[in-house]
């Protein structure tokens, strides 16, 4: 099986090359990303173009299971071409990404260094102890998008809170507050967490399961996952501009 699979290596990235296939003059593969960025055949030099298609190899790689690209990082799975890609973008083995919202932070690693990359290069993030506490958003009325991010530390674990506001739809400003587990899917699975604004004889409540950092927010925001609410309600339970949201992780 490893001897079939290794014939479908590209020289370049080592990675696997996988249908559509694309051959040199020669005879010799080369993946699409790679063959994007070069002129000539890597293994003999010879011209890339025009584009030669190997159905013989195409049809060989449908026969074939190809490992899991983290597969040396603990992965074990193999898969047919078509899953591969999908697979490798939801990998529990892939490395984490910051969790910090907004793009601006590109740090990648494993699971073990998240909090040791977030204390260093993250310092202004806020971390309190226990299982009942309250994050304060100050300044909520600053205009654009804005992200307040705490750390909440109980049963052992490092929770992330988060509370975005953003136009998600044009004209519409709102609020979007979440909690992330620092751990894998399965671990999240073990905890629920309640967010609560309480003010002025109101109360607004949302329960829900941990996400993954390795899910990150964006998507909860998107599937409007998390506790939402525009500027009106923040507002009512406001006070001089700062927003007080009782968090309380529980285990399951």
């Amino acid at each position: 099986h490893h001897e079939l699979t290794s014939l479908f290596e590209c020289p370049v990235c080592f990675d696997y090359v996988l249908p559509p296939i694309l051959q040199c003059q020669a005879g010799h593969l080369v993946c699409n990303q790679c063959r994007q960025k070069l002129s000539c055949c890597p293994t003999c030099r010879g011209a890339l173009t025009p584009s030669i298609r190997n159905l013989a190899m195409e049809k060989v790689a449908s026969a074939v299971l190809f490992p899991c690209k983290y597969a040396t990082t603990g992965c074990s799975l193999t898969l047919h071409h078509t899953e591969k890609p999908e697979h490798e973008d939801i990998c529990e083995y892939r490395p984490y990404s910051c969790p910090c919202p907004g793009a601006s932070c590109k740090w990648q690693g494993s699971l073990e260094a998240v909090m040791s990359h977030l204390m260093h290069a993250h310092k202004s993030i806020t971390t309190l102890q226990g299982e009942d506490i309250v994050f304060l958003a100050t300044d909520i009325n600053l205009p654009g998008a804005v992200d307040w991010v705490m750390m909440q530390s109980c049963f052992g674990h490092h929770f992330m809170l988060v509370l975005e506001k953003q136009e998600k739809y044009e004209g519409h400003q709102q609020f979007f507050a979440i909690v992330l587990l620092i751990g894998t899917r399965k671990q999240a699975e073990n905890f629920a967490y309640r967010l609560e604004l309480n003010g002025n004889r109101r109360r607004l409540t949302w329960e829900a399961t941990p996400r993954s950092i390795h899910d990150g927010v964006a998507a909860a925001i998107m599937n409007s996952d998390c506790l939402v609410f525009d500027t009106a309600i923040a507002h009512l339970f406001a006070d001089n501009g700062n927003l007080g949201i009782n968090v309380t992780i529980s285990t399951c």
